[in-house]
């Protein structure tokens, strides 16, 4: 693992995995409204909420996606990692005070071409709030050590 690039293509392989947790708060979704400018009444009017079939307020999904993007930026592959492709299935809410689990697992390493393919799963407790699929472009230390 390089620290200041995460991890190279050349470090990564099939099963490895890593992930974050968060509790989602009333100021997450006023803050999040705020950047995304979305402000639909079902996140941010718990009485309207709970007009809805959900039955009270609900957390932005991409706020919830959002996590997934940490861990991999943060975590794996990690600081240079280039996103490129994210697939999402919103299966379940998150309510303010929930903790989103999100998770990455390796599925494709394909060094040639500096991309890596993950699963990824967010969870809240043991139910599945979004599953997907993303496509990165991974650093690549012989491409770095051969820039030199």
């Amino acid at each position: 693992m390089n620290p200041q690039n995460g991890y190279d293509i050349e470090d990564l392989s099939v099963g490895m995995s890593a992930e974050t947790a968060k509790t989602i708060t009333d100021a997450d979704l006023v803050l999040f409204a705020g950047v995304s400018t979305d402000v639909n009444a079902v996140h941010m009017d718990e009485e309207f909420g709970r007009t809805t079939m959900f039955g009270g307020r609900i957390a932005h999904g991409m706020l919830s996606a959002s996590l997934i993007s940490a861990v991999l930026g943060n975590r794996l592959p990690g600081p240079g990692t280039i996103y490129m492709n994210q697939s999402l299935r919103f299966r379940a809410p998150v309510r303010p005070g929930d903790t989103v689990r999100a998770r990455v697992t390796v599925k494709e390493v394909i060094e040639e071409k500096c991309r890596v393919v993950l699963d990824t799963v967010c969870t809240v407790g043991d139910k599945v709030v979004i599953d997907g699929e993303a496509t990165l472009m991974a650093t690549s230390r012989k491409k770095r050590e051969a820039g030199k």
